[in-house]
């Protein structure tokens, strides 16, 4: 299988830091929302295999989380990045009709026109064949989706279930997909309000 560089995440770190996680306001509240759609594989084994794609958002990674993210994949790499990863609960990410996985990071920016431009990052289940037998995919084990829903809570994105993760120029992640291209996340629909604690 063929492995490209796809994506780049640009300045993480300053990005979150100019739209505060909602998560919390004067009257002690908290923020749930849910994002349907549909998921189509565009290369590899699963080419052309669709299902249901959901996000589940119970709060918005803050921007103190997401500096201590930049350092660890500073200081140690993937493997310091999965550690702190490991430590954060945003949500919940659901592919088919299976139960899903934690969405450890959910990143929340400004985007177009009254937009929202979400970014997941979460730690992938790596398969007992893949550990057994050293399989390269072993190396790829962040998962990793880009959402962007106008105004109205519609709209698509991407998802690279088996990606690695770099540090560049100290503030820009670049995201690697062990396949040659991402997932497309289709007719997304955002659906949730602020739920009093």
């Amino acid at each position: 299988m063929k492995v490209g560089t796809i994506l780049i995440f640009c300045c993480v770190l300053f990005g979150a830091a100019l739209f505060p996680a909602p998560t919390q306001s004067s009257n002690n509240a908290i923020f749930s929302q849910r994002i349907n759609g549909t998921f189509v594989a565009i290369s590899g084994r699963s080419a052309g295999r669709t299902g249901q794609f959901s996000l589940i958002v119970n709060n918005y990674t803050a921007p103190n989380q997401v500096r201590l993210l930049n350092e660890a994949l500073g200081r140690g790499g993937q493997d310091a990045l999965l550690d702190e990863l490991s430590k954060m609960d945003a949500g919940r990410i659901q592919l088919g009709s299976g139960i899903g996985v934690p969405a450890n990071a959910i990143i929340a920016e400004p985007w177009g026109d009254g937009g929202t431009r979400l970014t997941v990052f979460y730690q992938r289940d790596v398969r007992f064949f893949e550990l057994r037998y050293g399989t390269r995919s072993e190396n790829y084990r962040v998962g990793y989706a880009e959402i962007f829903l106008n105004r109205n809570g519609r709209g698509e994105g991407t998802l690279i279930p088996a990606a690695r993760v770099r540090l560049r120029d100290g503030n820009t992640w670049e995201v690697e997909d062990f396949g040659a291209f991402p997932a497309r996340l289709m007719g997304l629909r955002a659906s949730g309000q602020v739920v009093p604690r």
